[in-house]
């Protein structure tokens, strides 16, 4: 006689946190371990990073181009805060 008593795995793992647009209900299908989300809703997803990417092209929007643009554009700012100061008798 088997016992029905025990809790399958897959019940006791907690539950996918993605809401429907159409019902407003939760998904309810197992998160992935780590993550918030089911499989389907998005855990584990997107591509791997950099040259290893099949739409890499370029290099503009890697993190360090990026990084780089910001400190550019902050040197910017303050050059020309500096340059506006002079502008006022100081």
């Amino acid at each position: 006689m088997k016992n029905t008593s025990t809790r399958l795995p897959s019940r006791s793992q907690t539950r996918c946190t993605a809401t429907s647009k159409r019902t407003r209900l939760r998904c309810q299908a197992p998160a992935v371990t780590g993550w918030t989300v089911c499989r389907f809703h998005g855990a584990r997803g997107g591509g791997p990073k950099g040259a290893r990417n099949g739409a890499y092209k370029d290099g503009l929007h890697t993190a360090e181009a990026v990084a780089e643009r910001r400190a550019v554009a902050e040197l910017v700012r303050r050059a020309r805060a500096r340059v506006a100061g002079f502008g006022n008798g100081r």
